[in-house]
């Protein structure tokens, strides 16, 4: 098997990526995730679907990104997009605060917590971390995968214009300094976590926002339902 063949991600993506980042290290990053797999930790999502954000996004479509924490740490829930979950899942707490500010904001009324068909319209569902044990929130979050993050902020300022960044609590937030807001529209808020969906989730309109926000700029709107 090859690097490449190990490195499951569209062609386009790669190339890209490759003038802001360091490619080997992330086929360092994949190489210990396969140790930890073969010393019995289950990691998720599974290799073929750790770069599902961005082979079900295409580099031309982006119009929207939306950054998650890491993967839920749950047996066949994560499929590697943020905030989703496989068709026939239970909807996770979070996804379900976005279905229901989605149902105030813009009267659309979600039930399948697969969020494929946002991805394929150019919604970038991008975790901070890519991966995680299963259990353990956030046990990934010292492995690499920051770089792979912040090269494709670079990538996206560098290349690309008019995208509609949604910045859910305290952890994507971070990037903010990272996001030509000159170009681009930078929405924050809290995080729709039960936890703090209350402290301005709730009533943000964010989807309403980034349709406006498309409009203007001569972008086809994103249809938000599953």
């Amino acid at each position: 098997m090859t690097d490449l063949d190990k490195l499951i991600i569209d062609n386009n993506w790669l190339n890209s990526l490759s003038k802001y980042l360091d490619i080997e290290n992330i086929f360092n990053i994949v190489d210990r995730i396969e140790l930890e797999r073969q010393s019995g930790k289950n990691i998720y999502p599974p290799n073929n679907l750790l770069f599902n954000s961005y082979n079900k996004c295409p580099l031309d479509k982006v119009k929207v990104v939306i950054f998650g924490q890491d993967p839920y740490p749950t047996k066949g829930q994560a499929n590697g997009l943020s905030f989703s979950s496989n068709a026939g899942h239970k909807i996770p707490k979070s996804l379900r605060n976005i279905f229901k500010e989605i149902s105030s904001d813009i009267s659309i009324h979600n039930n399948n917590p697969d969020l494929t068909l946002w991805a394929e319209q150019g919604v970038l569902l991008l975790n901070t971390y890519l991966s995680v044990e299963e259990g353990i929130p956030l046990s990934h979050s010292g492995i690499g995968w920051s770089e792979l993050i912040n090269g494709t902020l670079e990538l996206l300022a560098s290349e690309k214009k008019n995208i509609v960044y949604l910045l859910w609590g305290n952890n994507s937030q971070k990037l903010l300094s990272k996001i030509n807001t000159n170009q681009n529209l930078a929405l924050c808020t809290s995080h729709p976590s039960p936890l703090s969906s209350y402290r301005g989730f709730i009533g943000c309109k964010h989807f309403s926002k980034t349709n406006n926000y498309l409009n203007e700029n001569n972008l086809i709107e994103i249809d938000w339902a599953t």
